[in-house]
């Protein structure tokens, strides 16, 4: 005898790959985002009002505002990322709403993207390609003067964040020849230490004045927002760059636009913003800063993974189990 049960309304708010939204129609009564057009707060607040399971993204602002409007039968919202500042956490508590994430996913894609920043700004390699692919300009040829940017090899790097994307880009740094210091809410495990010849900083202030290369791999939580305040931005040496491929909000983005226009640093490679998807326009115009459209996670391989831990924690819970994944608060 087939099985006759209706299945749960799972909405999606925006265009996830092909094959996970397969599985999820084979799985779910799934209501898609084919267009990937995002989706309005009063569309939101529709959405909740009716679905089993939401399925939002980071861009998604799962508010106090929207989830005051939630329905009964909203039981599970299923984050489709590995932050969730995009999503209340104590009103979904207090309104019986437990919430997942797909943590672990994006290690190395995140990773590579920033050893890729890390390697670009220097190297000036995004002002190179720009200068050849401008037909106003015509290259004249190899100079022995000309592009020059600095040698990472040997640089200390500093990392704010020495999670799973913290180690995973100190053990690419290290391979370059870079060396390692971070600053984290606690030491690692000391095998990580002597694993990665990493030094721990507990004063962040003490670590970012003393850093070539500075890397953001902290989570976005109200104890992060500004960590990167115009005080201590001011502490970087006017050698110093900054790499984040965290979150915007981490740093004041005001004050890195003013440092960079200055020249009070050396440059930024940038693939998140304060006020996504808005930008400041004194970084765009920067030769000394090379921005990204929040690509740091975007492999087909790092979309597929997260859609399948989004695919098992709403299974895992429909059955009555707890999901893998479930976020409390007091992990951010």
């Amino acid at each position: 005898m087939p099985n006759t049960a209706k299945k749960p309304l799972v909405i999606v708010t925006r265009k996830l790959p092909d094959v996970v939204e397969t599985r999820m129609r084979e799985l779910f009564d799934a209501r898609l985002n084919v267009d990937d057009k995002p989706r309005s707060q009063s569309e939101l607040v529709e959405a909740v009002k009716t679905a089993q399971v939401l399925v939002p993204t980071v861009t998604d602002r799962i508010d106090r505002a929207v989830l005051s409007q939630s329905g009964p039968q909203l039981k599970l919202v299923a984050n489709f990322g590995t932050g969730v500042d995009n999503i209340d956490l104590d009103t979904a508590r207090n309104r019986g709403i437990i919430v997942t994430n797909t943590p672990g996913v994006l290690t190395e894609d995140t990773a590579d993207m920033t050893m890729a920043l890390i390697l670009a700004v220097p190297r000036r390699l995004a002002e190179g390609t720009a200068y050849l692919k401008d037909h106003r300009n015509e290259w004249a040829g190899w100079s022995p003067t000309w592009m020059l940017g600095h040698r990472i090899y040997g640089k200390r790097l500093g990392i704010i964040g020495m999670g799973r994307i913290g180690q995973a880009v100190a053990r690419r740094a290290r391979a370059f020849g870079l060396q390692i210091h971070y600053h984290n809410r606690r030491p690692v495990a000391e095998e990580i230490e002597q694993e990665l010849e990493a030094t721990y900083w507990d004063s962040l202030d003490q670590m970012l004045a003393r850093m070539d290369i500075i890397s953001v791999n902290c989570p976005h939580t109200p104890a992060t927002y500004h960590l990167l305040s115009a005080r201590r931005l001011k502490l970087l040496k006017p050698t110093a760059y900054l790499v984040n491929t965290a979150r915007g909000e981490v740093i004041d983005e005001n004050e890195l636009s003013r440092l960079v226009e200055t020249g009070a640093i050396a440059g930024a490679g940038l693939d998140v913003f304060e006020h996504e998807p808005a930008i400041n326009p004194k970084l765009l115009a920067s030769n000394r800063v090379v921005a990204l459209p929040h690509m740091g996670s975007a492999t087909i391989e790092g979309r597929i993974d997260m859609g399948e831990k989004v695919i098992i924690n709403i299974k895992t819970f429909l059955d009555g189990h707890a999901p893998p994944d479930r976020v409390h608060p007091a992990m951010f």
